[in-house]
């Protein structure tokens, strides 16, 4: 009943988007090949934006309300034919798709890097503003610095490449993940940037950028072959097929521009290009998706802490209850045999002393001072600027009943020269059999969280916030009111024995996948705990 509603809903606006387009086109005086913008305005847009639109969304809400608005300004523009409304009009769309744009900006703080796929989709959202934006500049004829054919063509190319194919990629990706699409989704993303630099610095740039294109375009079209696509597949392949055909025409015409040579001028990129891209690649795909729509995957769920703020020791642990270890058992994570010294550590923690020595990676130095200063005044990730070994001392205490929310939350509070380094609310979950070490780090207003998978690698401990599959709960988030974003960081411990009663541990940190910071640890039983 619901898919039979669905379908019904998507003909009634296909009917709709194709009687503006129509109508547009009979009132339209310029040439031909600017209805392949209005295409994209009025056909394409509305039904992706079905697509990508759930019903618990404000957008889904307001959208009945903006959606006249927008499109029929663009329909006004065509009807009125020039006169001076023609930049309040253009206005008007270019407002909406300010507010599309806002749409994804929002689903994505509501995520953040959780689901690459996702954020493709979101991507493509907050590139349809930046089409907004040219289409207005060449409706109210602003100088741009280039032709206003150039500033037309920016403004098509918003609305195609960085808003129809990080849709389309990100439905693909819902079904398919992995490196290989990853790295075509994250080429396609930055490529647009670098186009744009291209045709403003450079032809060389311009030259690069279409060649990264083509890597990205040519691994979708290989992921849409080997993802298995229960309806709609053919018409998703040919989608994604025709951009390999149109990207070469690009190709050609970058070639000319940096060689001399132009085997492909404007007016055959219109012709070919502008066509394949809108009469196939745009209208095979809208057909194709929603003839199968992929379902997006569900948001980790797992307890979070209720902490945030600055916090001090005495104002979270319960009076008295200075605690043994960071875990009561170490046999809850299911890792099997490990060093007894190393099960001690967790099991004893307070009977250990701890050496650290911080390395902040050369490239992130300059940050590092920044980060530093805000440090110190957080009194959290407070570490020191200096790699001289540093003793790290402390306590773990028991948190009050039902102030974290969490089971067994333990207070591990770390200082170096008698200054808060870290405050660390250490507990754990379980989902699908594994058992996750579940850690808050409180902040000003939110908290951040780290979910770590243990391992055992040799006869070392592996604690690491690298996902080992799909749906694990692995990462580093940053929990904001009811809102859980995951970050761009990733986080590595290697715990391991080196004598009787000594550990040597290093913890790897890296953004974007860039090592940013690395500590070693020495780790001593106390000579009064033997």
């Amino acid at each position: 009943m619901k898919e039979s509603l669905y379908l019904m809903n998507v003909y009634k606006t296909a009917v709709l988007c194709g009687l503006m387009f129509f109508l547009s086109a009979a009132f339209h005086e310029g040439p031909w090949y600017y209805l392949l913008l209005t295409a994209a305005q009025l056909v394409y847009v509305p039904l992706v934006l079905m697509l990508v639109m759930q019903k618990e969304d404000w957008f889904y809400k307001t959208y009945k309300w903006i959606a006249p608005f927008g499109y029929g300004s663009v329909l006004l523009l065509h009807i009125l034919g020039p006169s001076p409304a023609d930049p309040i009009l253009a206005g008007v769309y270019l407002l909406f798709t300010v507010i599309v744009a806002s749409y994804g900006l929002t689903r994505f703080l509501k995520r953040g890097f959780v689901q690459f796929e996702e954020f493709s989709i979101d991507m493509g959202l907050i590139s349809l503003m930046i089409g907004g934006g040219w289409f207005f500049a060449h409706i109210a004829e602003i100088d741009t610095g280039f032709s206003p054919i150039i500033t037309w063509l920016t403004g098509i190319h918003f609305h195609y490449s960085s808003f129809l194919l990080p849709v389309f990629a990100g439905f693909l990706g819902r079904m398919l993940k992995g490196t290989v699409y990853r790295a075509a989704v994250s080429i396609l993303i930055i490529s647009p940037a670098i186009v744009a630099a291209g045709i403003a610095f450079s032809v060389w740039l311009e030259l690069f950028s279409v060649v990264l294109y083509i890597i990205g375009i040519y691994a979708l079209i290989w992921l849409s072959f080997k993802a298995d696509i229960p309806g709609g597949k053919w018409l998703i392949r040919l989608s994604f097929l025709s951009l390999g055909m149109t990207i070469l025409f690009s190709l050609a015409y970058a070639s000319g521009n940096a060689f001399g040579e132009y085997a492909v001028s404007i007016d055959t990129m219109l012709k070919f290009h502008g066509v394949l891209n809108g009469g196939v690649f745009a209208l095979a795909g809208v057909i194709g998706w929603h003839v199968y729509k992929p379902a997006p995957a569900a948001l980790p769920s797992f307890p979070v802490s209720r902490i945030r703020g600055r916090q001090h020791v005495a104002d979270l642990a319960a009076e008295a209850q200075i605690h043994e270890g960071l875990v009561d058992d170490m046999r809850i994570y299911g890792i099997g045999p490990l060093s007894e010294t190393i099960v001690d550590f967790y099991e004893h923690t307070k009977e250990y002393s701890l050496f650290a020595e911080v390395h902040w990676h050369t490239w992130f130095k300059p940050f590092a001072f920044f980060y530093h200063w805000i440090s110190s005044r957080t009194e959290q990730i407070h570490l020191p600027l200096s790699s001289a070994q540093k003793e790290m001392t402390g306590g773990i205490y028991t948190v009050k009943e039902g102030l974290d929310g969490r089971p067994s939350v333990r207070a591990w509070h770390r200082q170096i020269d008698e200054k808060t380094v870290f405050l660390a609310l250490y507990s754990y979950h379980q989902k699908d059999g594994e058992t996750y070490m579940n850690i808050a780090l409180p902040l000003p207003g939110c908290s951040m969280i780290g979910i770590l998978e243990l391992r055992k690698d040799c006869d070392a401990l592996l604690l690491t916030s690298r996902k080992q599959n799909p749906s694990s709960d692995s990462g580093i988030y940053l929990a904001w009111r009811d809102h859980l974003f995951k970050l761009p960081l990733d986080e590595v411990f290697r715990v391991e024995e080196t004598e009787e009663g000594k550990l040597a541990a290093t913890h790897h940190m890296k953004a974007a996948g860039i090592p940013f910071l690395t500590i070693d640890y020495m780790i001593s039983k106390k000579e009064s705990s033997f």
